[in-house]
């Protein structure tokens, strides 16, 4: 008996080692890229970190979440680049702390996150609300960590109509939306499928499914913050600060973000050009993706 106890426990000893073994000599799958990086004590941002090459840096819209860039994200990677898309704190998978939720704290996560990575020479893109994120951050720190400059249908460079700039939303509409944000968030959010497909269309059912299950994963508080924020910001005064390149996209038939906020973003920034998307209402990148990935390359490329 004493005999079989020592058997079985020499075969246990040695199944154990060459397991152990075996997980050390094993190739690591991961690259070794964290999917949460810090950018303050106690507050993690959901970064999406996919491929080798020249960086390109996506910044989600309102109220999204870096996830919206799936497909720009499995085009890209197979086009040799590196592709990061950052969800700005209080959105989609990214900590929710209580606080401030401004342009300038935006600005400071993108470089604290930018700088954690040691990426350099950027293709930095902003969507929406996301596009005036970028330019201020652009502006706040000098083009830092990046190269390039591309706006996806950006809510900018004011998205409020203001007594010397007739564009964009009225002080109504945008005190309505958020109102909405604190009395129907979920109704405003079910309204944004129809919002931004292009005039006299629809998106797809499970498009639109999609992105307003994104929306929904936003923050309620972060949500009315970040609007009310977006209707405080004025980035005329600060367009004549970039030289960097500028490739603005927009969509002719969009019912939030009206072309002429595009025309004036390109008389502001003096090294920029516009992509027409003719087919396309707010959500160009899914509405014309394979432009809309095709012309976001080439720019990277140029």
């Amino acid at each position: 008996m004493k005999n079989l106890i020592l058997t079985t426990s020499l075969i246990i000893t040695l199944i154990t080692s060459q397991f152990a073994f075996s997980q050390t000599k094993r190739t690591p799958a991961s690259a070794g890229r964290a999917e949460y990086i810090e950018v303050e004590p106690g507050v993690k941002l959901h970064v999406t970190d996919l491929g080798v090459g020249q960086p390109i840096v996506l910044i989600h819209g309102w109220p999204l979440s870096d996830e919206m860039y799936e497909y720009q994200y499995q085009y890209l990677v197979r086009k040799g680049f590196r592709v990061i898309g950052i969800t700005l704190r209080g959105f989609g998978k990214s900590d929710k702390p209580y606080g401030k939720y401004n342009f300038d704290v935006f600005s400071d996560d993108i470089y604290a996150v930018l700088h954690t990575l040691k990426i350099e020479n950027a293709v930095l893109g902003g969507f929406s609300m996301g596009g005036a994120v970028t330019i201020h951050y652009v502006n706040k720190y000098k083009s830092a960590h990046v190269s390039k400059l591309a706006l996806f249908a950006a809510a900018a460079p004011s998205w409020k109509q203001r007594a010397d700039y007739n564009y964009g939303i009225s002080e109504e509409g945008a005190a309505g939306l958020i109102k909405q944000t604190l009395t129907n968030r979920e109704d405003m959010i079910g309204g944004l499928g129809a919002a931004f497909a292009a005039k006299g269309t629809t998106l797809p059912k499970n498009t639109e499914k999609w992105l307003e299950n994104i929306n929904l994963s936003a923050s309620p508080y972060v949500v009315t913050e970040s609007i009310s924020a977006l209707g405080d910001l004025d980035l005329r005064p600060v367009l004549k600060n970039i030289t960097i390149p500028v490739a603005i996209f927009q969509g002719t038939k969009d019912q939030l973000i009206d072309f002429t906020l595009a025309e004036q973003l390109h008389k502001g920034l003096k090294n920029s050009y516009i992509v027409k998307f003719e087919n396309s209402g707010h959500a160009l990148f899914v509405e014309e993706m394979d432009k809309f990935n095709n012309e976001l390359e080439k720019f990277a490329k140029k």
